[in-house]
């Protein structure tokens, strides 16, 4: 039940996201006098609309996106004479700039406010210090560290050796360790297949902590040294912010989002060979999902066993995370995306400069028929890039982390 609510939650807040977006484009058009007589979510058979003016407002079947048809958008499409003076591309370019920019704008607002609620109403998330203090033992030895647990798997040399949760990893290998980062470097020294003893401090019932010395065989996880246990983080929690902290707060999450954003695009060709194999989640580019992933991922965050508040943030970030992907996609300057059309206007302008200064006249809009062909070439890439991560999360879904 849990996981439902969570998937219907993110495609709630997808949708409004879509809805932000599109509304966006339609209060500006209407804002400088364009006609728009469509404002649709998803597309396919409409379900139900209603007209108010001269526009048309519904919900069609499939929920996939939205749109508004603003009448001229480009000069290819066929209008009656009388509304030709309201038409898009007989718009002053910095106003069509404004209409086309406006959804792009309105997501990363969107993202910005809900990031600042979030550190106002809950709180920034302090990471706490983490021990080597025994938080749970893996029972497996995975794939790679990303990987979980499958039928098959062997059994964790921490598993293996009886670690339990509760133990404090004193030393390793004969090396006194104090905390956490010590403990990692000193397993990252050591061979994969490598025996070394772990000297622990076992908790016992009403006396002091009795110390233990296993014997440990090491193993490799995605050719790492891997023991398969992890730590137990004290003092984490919570600290609410006030409206500038806040501000801070979310504009250093949207700057680190958008560039991870990019790298996780970037890195996306080269990770498309494993998107259907256990390391998926091994590479930024791997991590990229399709909204069926993110669907799924919503779900699991609700059915997981965090805390309410941990619940809340990683929804909230997931909701943020989906703006900022839909804006940031949104501007990369390629015909149908809005950073496409951005990238004709700014053309058009740059020529009728040009033609200025050579005593020309303005040689008007651009000629888009001969942009068709790249067009169809970056639809049929986006479309197939689509399918192919929605089969990929049905067939090889991305797991929250533990």
């Amino acid at each position: 039940m849990a996981f439902l609510l969570g998937a219907v939650a993110f495609v709630v807040a997808l949708l409004v996201s879509v809805m932000l977006h599109e509304a966006g484009h339609l209060l500006t058009a209407k804002r400088f006098g364009m006609k728009a007589t469509q404002y649709f979510v998803g597309f396919g058979p409409t379900l139900w609309s209603w007209r108010r003016g001269e526009t048309e407002y519904g919900v069609k079947a499939i929920p996939l996106g939205g749109f508004v048809k603003i009448v001229g958008y480009t000069p290819l499409e066929e209008i009656d004479e009388a509304d030709r003076p309201r038409a898009f591309y007989r718009q002053p370019a910095g106003r069509r700039a404004v209409v086309i920019a406006a959804g792009v704008v309105i997501n990363f607002v969107f993202a910005f406010l809900l990031l600042m609620l979030m550190a106002m109403a809950i709180g920034i998330r302090v990471p706490g210090t983490a021990t080597t203090t025994v938080e749970q033992v893996s029972p497996c030895v995975p794939a790679s560290t990303q990987s979980a647990c499958e039928e098959g798997d062997p059994p964790s040399p921490a598993a293996a050796a009886g670690m339990r949760a509760g133990d404090r990893v004193v030393a390793f290998n004969g090396t006194p360790v104090a905390d956490w980062a010590q403990l990692r470097r000193a397993i990252g020294a050591t061979r994969p297949g490598q025996s070394v003893q772990v000297a622990v401090e076992r908790p016992a019932q009403g006396t002091a902590a009795r110390p233990v010395t296993l014997e440990v065989r090491l193993a490799s996880a995605g050719g790492e040294p891997f023991l398969g246990m992890s730590s137990k983080v004290v003092g984490a929690g919570y600290e609410r912010a006030g409206p500038v902290d806040a501000a801070v707060f979310a504009s250093r999450v949207i700057g680190r989002t958008v560039g991870a954003i990019g790298e996780a695009l970037a890195d996306l060709p080269s990770a498309i060979p494993n998107l259907f194999s256990p390391d998926r989640a091994s590479s930024p580019g791997g991590q990229v999902g399709s909204v069926v992933g993110a669907t799924d991922v919503s779900g699991q965050i609700f059915a997981s066993d965090s805390s309410w508040k941990d619940k809340i943030v990683l929804y909230l970030s997931l909701v943020v995370s989906v703006n900022i992907f839909l804006g940031a996609l949104n501007v990369i300057p390629l015909l149908p995306l809005d950073g496409g059309h951005l990238a004709v206007v700014a053309y058009e302008r740059a020529r009728a400069r040009i033609a200025r200064v050579r005593g020309r006249p303005d040689p008007g809009t651009v000629d888009l028929t001969k942009l068709m062909p790249i067009t169809y070439v970056a639809v049929v890439l986006l479309i197939g890039l689509g399918v192919l991560l929605i089969l990929a999360d049905l067939i090889n879904p991305l797991t929250l982390p533990e």
